[in-house]
């Protein structure tokens, strides 16, 4: 068997140390080529690190296992490797030909470019999202790595929450004759779109979501009063925030978003444009190797 190993930042060759007991299995470090004899691929990093291989690893097709060791790990939570533990049991068991292998989608973000056409697409693991969630995304990003793993979108969020204003934000879907129907155009505190239920270290913005249903779960959340959105923010943690008469849900293979001023678009903790742009889903784009 042959494996590669991506490091993500702050990892090094020893975090792979634990994943080398047998000696059967012929290691390289770094993205394989397109032409390397390679059976899977251990990528060691949080949400960022896998949000800027997905195009590669989409490309490549091999099965990919993550190895949470990253500031976020949102995207190994939903698949249930909650620590490197969880990894390298999955790792044992896809070793010894026990382990399961998960074809799983992933979000596609397209720049909308007027009426002619659209910008390159990026892939996204995790949720998508435009307003509140991208200014506290953009403050965490600032703080220091360890701070980032240790509460740090919380620490970002709560001076965001009595600083941020909400924002007109026009959210549309398919319609049946093949135009587009307006599901939301209000002022809006956070519109994210979600391929799994976490983000932001641990909060269950989309708890109905899944990855592997072929639609983005959308969820919007409108103008609410400081103090009310102050109380209820830990209800998100549980996925109880969708009671909130404020809050719409609802899922869809594909929404445009579109705001009166460009708005920035962060996925997965990461810069990716600014609005307009159209998120579907790619059924199917990423294999992933997953506890049985």
């Amino acid at each position: 068997m042959r494996a590669a190993a991506i490091l993500g930042l702050g990892c090094s060759a020893k975090d792979l140390k634990p994943f080398q007991t047998d000696q059967n299995v012929e290691w390289q470090i770094g993205m394989p080529a397109a032409g390397d004899q390679v059976d899977v691929i251990l990528l060691f990093g949080g949400d960022g690190t896998v949000h800027r291989h997905l195009g590669q690893l989409v490309k490549l097709g091999l099965p990919v296992l993550v190895v949470p060791a990253g500031s976020g790990n949102d995207f190994a939570h939903s698949l249930n490797l909650r620590n490197v533990r969880d990894s390298r049991t999955a790792w044992e068991r896809f070793r010894g030909g026990g382990g399961h292998v998960r074809h799983i989608d992933l979000g596609v973000i397209s720049v909308l470019e007027g009426a002619g056409g659209r910008a390159a697409s990026r892939y996204f693991c995790c949720v998508a999202g435009v307003g509140f969630d991208g200014e506290v995304a953009r403050r965490a990003n600032r703080l220091p790595r360890w701070l980032r793993g240790h509460g740090g979108y919380i620490l970002s969020a709560l001076p965001t929450i009595f600083s941020f204003a909400p924002l007109p934000i026009k959210v549309s879907v398919p319609d049946s004759p093949g135009g587009w129907t307006t599901r939301s155009h209000q002022p809006t505190l956070v519109t994210a779109l979600a391929n799994t239920p976490f983000y932001g270290g641990g909060m269950k913005v989309a708890p109905q979501a899944e990855m592997d249903d072929g639609l983005l779960d959308v969820c919007i959340v409108g103008a609410v009063n400081r103090m009310k959105l102050f109380s209820v923010f830990p209800t998100v943690y549980a996925g109880r925030h969708l009671g909130i008469r404020e809050v719409t849900y609802f899922k869809t293979e594909r929404a445009r978003v579109e705001t009166e001023q460009p708005l920035d678009v962060y996925a997965d903790g990461e810069y990716v444009c600014r609005t307009p742009v159209e998120i579907s889903i790619q059924r199917a784009a990423l294999r992933v190797v997953v506890p049985a």
